[in-house]
């Protein structure tokens, strides 16, 4: 009998993309977990079996039943793991720690209420242990889709007792799901492009950036501020959950790292507030351009008009200025200790700049002592006090408040 929250061991592994976890999960947990953008298993009211909902247009029910008359053979085997992203929202587009902290800033909260986000912890035995808080459908299956979702048409004594191997990716953006579905299907297998398309909703070809989703020029410019030799985070982004303990340790030298997911929805709430709902509207039939949002629901992210029109550079330069600024303000004196190195001091100075960004554009000043003028004053508070002390959702907006009273913001 299943029950939640779940845990197991997880093995760690690094690669030249980022961190995942190797894990054995169950069949039914999957099921009940996961999801594609095409495909969920929802299971019978009287516990019975599994009901498959969603397109048919990639999913191949021929495919899946071919597949489902396998799982009942005495002698299945299914070596091959299922690479999955934990923490995806499949409504907003955005991780599922971010989608809490944003409730959390909403609705004012500094009381730490229960996270739904999978989390990695590393065990005392040099393993790590993988904790799935609930059964909510925050797995999105990257590939192996049609094995997972073929055990919902097998039968439930198999469905209970198989397990599977999976590869569990932390708070991968959706943009970098897209580019290891379409590296795995290009190097072992022939896949459609048209497959690619369906499943995520990126053209995987050369395309024109006119054409990129919220999602896509995020992670596009995160990785630039990554290697750009101007830029404060050059070397300190990396594929990895955003309390990943290894970042943490970093941090606590003063040598530190910030995961891409924190640079990534950063970047992404200055434009997008609901970017899965953009994609879809962008990628609509066939693929349209960014001007085709004119037409779509009111979003009132500050620079929502620069990313329809195109202006990346500026977009850039004006990200890249304020990374610099905060270098000065925040980070270049910090205490080693400093909560401004962790996650949450990372998101709140980027809460910042979301607030900053639809005056500087309309004023033109997006220079480097711009924005230094703007969040100088904040440079004398010490984000290693034990207040500061709260690696959650209420954390972050502590130091948001902390930074926004110190400039004069929140008069």
């Amino acid at each position: 009998m299943l029950t939640f929250p779940y845990q197991t061991s997880a093995f760690r592994v690094e690669q030249p993309l980022g961190t995942f976890y190797a894990v054995v999960l169950p069949a039914e947990l999957l099921l009940r977990v996961a999801f594609s953008d095409h495909m969920r298993a929802t299971m019978n009211r009287d516990g019975t079996g599994y009901e498959l909902e969603g397109t048919q247009r990639v999913i191949k029910d021929k495919r899946l039943n071919e597949i489902a008359n396998y799982i009942d053979r005495v002698d299945a085997a299914f070596p091959n793991s299922i690479i999955i992203a934990a923490n995806h929202d499949i409504v907003t587009g955005f991780d599922q720690g971010e989608i809490e902290d944003i409730v959390d800033e909403r609705n004012e909260q500094t009381e730490i209420s229960p996270s739904k986000a999978w989390t990695v912890e590393e065990s005392g035995d040099g393993c790590h242990k993988l904790t799935i808080p609930t059964e909510e459908k925050l797995a999105a299956v990257i590939d192996g889709q049609h094995r997972l979702f073929s055990f919902a048409k097998a039968g439930v004594s198999v469905i209970r007792n198989m397990e599977l191997l999976c590869s569990v990716f932390i708070d991968l953006p959706k943009s970098l799901q897209a580019q290891i579905f379409a590296v795995i299907n290009s190097t072992q297998k022939r896949v459609d492009r048209s497959l690619t398309y369906e499943l995520f909703g990126y053209n995987v070809a050369d395309e024109d950036e006119s054409y990129w989703t919220p999602d896509k020029l995020a992670v596009f410019l995160t990785r630039k501020l990554g290697t750009d030799d101007e830029s404060p985070l050059r070397g300190r982004i990396l594929v990895a959950p955003k309390h990943d303990l290894r970042l943490q340790k970093l941090a606590s030298q003063a040598d530190w790292q910030v995961s891409t997911a924190v640079i990534t929805d950063g970047i992404l709430r200055l434009f997008s507030s609901n970017p899965k709902r953009d994609s879809n509207l962008m990628r609509k039939g066939r693929s349209h351009p960014r001007s085709s949002l004119d037409s779509g629901p009111r979003d009132r992210s500050p620079m929502r008009r620069v990313f329809i029109d195109g202006n990346d550079v500026l977009l850039y330069k004006m990200v890249l200025n304020y990374v610099k600024a905060s270098q000065r303000v925040f980070w270049a004196n910090a205490r080693h200790d400093s909560f401004i190195f962790r996650t949450i001091g990372v998101q709140a100075i980027f809460d910042i700049l979301r607030k900053l960004a639809g005056q500087a554009y309309e004023d033109r000043k997006i220079s480097v002592d711009y924005f230094v003028d703007k969040i100088g004053r904040a440079r004398e508070i010490n984000f290693a006090d034990g207040m500061f002390r709260n690696p959650s959702g209420s954390g972050r907006t502590l130091i948001r408040k902390a930074i926004e009273r110190a400039i004069g913001m929140d008069a």
